[in-house]
């Protein structure tokens, strides 16, 4: 699986989740946790489907282990970064720690991604891919 086509996937399970929340929320006419349906929307919707956009235009950078990797991060910290949010919200301060560590596992996965924007996709994974130029 490609590092795109996994964040596609994530994104849409994430949205789809964010999207029965904000329908329980109204429901429920209690919006406490509404700072967690934001950061499950922007962090696993919107970020996940910006990141597959960014790897499927870099097919050599797609292909590799360690975009899987930033991707499977990311998503763990956005699961729990959203379940510690909520617990806050709801008044369990015991999860004051959990959304601590959860911050810093989306910051690593997002300096990791920065590392991949800011190097040449050629220095991290090699192309199978032959360079063609068009006939003359």
């Amino acid at each position: 699986m490609t590092a795109s086509s996994l964040s596609f996937r994530l994104a849409v399970l994430f949205v789809i989740a964010g999207m029965a929340m904000g329908i329980g929320m109204a429901a429920s006419q209690d919006h406490s946790i509404m700072p967690a349906h934001a950061h499950l929307n922007l962090l696993g919707w919107v970020s996940l489907f910006l990141f597959g956009i960014y790897y499927e235009r870099r097919p050599a950078l797609d292909k590799s282990r360690l975009a899987l990797i930033q991707v499977i991060v990311w998503s763990a910290g956005t699961v729990l970064l959203t379940i510690a949010v909520a617990a806050l919200h709801l008044g369990y301060a015991a999860f004051d720690p959990v959304a601590a560590l959860a911050s810093l596992i989306v910051l690593v996965a997002m300096v990791l991604f920065a590392y991949f924007v800011f190097k040449p996709a050629r220095d991290i994974a090699s192309s199978s891919t032959p360079h063609l130029t068009p006939a003359e």
